[in-house]
C-alpha cells in the first residue's frame, strides 16, 4: 500500500453517487441509469485530478440495500469508471463481520477505498469503534480506509480517538464533521491531522477549511451530481487559494440546495440523496426516487427544486420538466 498516493488520490471533490432504482415492485437497481450518470459526470470533466466517486454510500441508499446489492453497485461504478478516477465504497454497517466482508469485496473489485463510520443503533464506545475499524484494516491492509464521523447517529469521535486511529497505516482519509461549539473541534482536528490524513470537509466550511492553517484537501459536494462543473470550479479555486470566491459559491450556489434539503427533511421525509435525484431529473438525467422508508419527493417538491436550480444558475435545465414529473 502506498499511503501517500492514496491520500493524494482522495483530494478534490468527494462525489456521493446516488443509486437509481426502477419504478417497479421492490425498486430494483437500475444499472443502465447508474452507468449513464457516471458517464455524464466524467464527460463533464470529473477525473482523477479533481474527484473521487463514493458508491453505495448514504446518498446511494446503502441502508436500504442488501449486502449483495451494495457490492454490485460498487462493481458497476468501478467497471464504468475503468480506472479513470478513484472509487470508494460505502462500508457503514452495524456488524464487524459484515465490515470485514465489505473490505474484502472492495479489494476484490479493485476499489481503492472503503468509507467506515461508527456502528449505529447502539451507543458504542470509542473503544468499540477502534476495534471495529482495526478489524477491517487488518483484514485488508491494501485498501485505504476513510473514517467518517457520523456524530448524529453514533459516537462522536474525540481528538484522542483520532490520535489512536492515526496509528493504523491504511486509514488514509478522515471525512470530518462535528457539532459546532466554542471548543472548535472541527478546526482542532483538521489543523492537527491534515498531514496524516486527507481531510474530507463534510461541514461545508470549504472557504475556511481549505486555508493552509487547516489544510483540508477534499470536499463532499452534492451539487456535482447535477452540476459537475461546479465541483471542478471549486477544486480550481481551492488550488488557487481564492477563498473569497469559494465563499461566494457556497452562499449563492450551494446554500439554496442545502436549505431545500433541510426543509424537505423537516416537513416531509428523511434520508439522503433524494434532492440530488430530483435535481438530476430536472437536468435531464436518468434518476428515480429513493427506496422506502424515504418517501418519493418528486411531485411534491418539483416546482421548488426547479426554482432553486434556476436561481443558482444550473446549466442544462429541462424547461418542460414541471410537466414531466412522475411519482407521488
Amino acid at each position: 500500500m502506498d499511503r501517500e498516493k492514496l491520500k493524494a488520490d482522495l483530494a478534490g471533490c468527494y462525489v456521493t453517487i446516488p443509486t437509481p432504482f426502477r419504478d417497479a415492485p421492490d425498486y430494483p437497481v437500475d444499472e443502465a441509469a447508474l452507468r449513464a450518470h457516471l458517464r455524464f459526470l466524467m464527460d463533464a470533466g470529473l477525473n482523477a485530478d479533481n474527484a473521487t466517486f463514493l458508491a453505495a454510500g448514504a446518498a446511494g441508499d446503502f441502508s436500504t440495500m442488501t449486502f449483495d446489492e451494495r457490492v454490485r453497485v460498487a462493481a458497476v461504478v468501478a467497471d464504468e469508471v475503468g480506472g479513470r478516477l478513484p472509487v470508494a465504497m460505502g462500508a457503514q454497517t452495524t456488524s464487524t463481520l459484515e465490515l470485514v466482508r465489505l473490505a474484502r469485496a472492495a479489494r476484490e473489485l479493485g476499489v481503492q477505498f472503503i468509507q467506515v463510520s461508527c456502528p449505529y443503533y447502539f451507543t458504542h464506545t470509542e473503544g468499540d469503534f477502534e476495534a471495529f475499524v482495526r478489524a477491517a484494516a487488518e483484514a485488508e491492509p491494501e485498501v485505504g480506509i476513510i473514517v467518517y464521523n457520523t456524530f448524529w447517529t453514533s459516537q462522536n469521535l474525540s481528538f484522542g480517538m483520532i490520535e489512536r486511529l492515526a496509528e493504523v497505516p491504511n486509514i488514509v482519509g478522515l471525512k470530518w464533521a462535528t457539532p459546532r461549539s466554542d471548543a472548535m473541534e472541527f478546526e482542532d482536528v483538521t489543523s492537527h491531522f491534515s498531514e496524516r490524513f486527507t481531510i474530507i470537509d463534510n461541514n461545508l466550511f470549504f472557504a475556511f477549511s481549505s486555508m493552509p492553517a487547516l489544510g483540508a484537501r477534499a470536499f463532499e459536494v452534492h451539487n456535482c451530481n447535477f452540476w459537475p462543473e461546479w465541483g471542478i470550479k471549486l477544486v480550481a479555486e481551492v488550488r488557487a487559494g481564492n477563498h473569497r470566491e469559494i465563499a461566494r459559491m457556497l452562499v449563492e450556489e450551494a446554500m439554496p440546495f442545502y436549505k431545500l434539503w433541510v426543509a424537505i427533511e423537516q416537513d416531509f421525509t428523511s434520508g439522503d440523496g433524494y434532492l440530488d435525484k430530483l435535481c438530476m431529473e430536472l437536468v435531464g438525467l436518468p434518476s428515480s426516487r429513493c427506496r422506502p422508508p424515504t418517501r418519493d419527493i418528486r411531485q411534491r417538491y418539483r416546482a421548488e427544486a426547479l426554482a432553486m436550480l434556476r436561481a443558482i444558475g444550473t446549466p442544462r435545465i429541462v424547461e418542460d420538466s414541471l410537466d414531466a414529473g412522475v411519482g407521488s
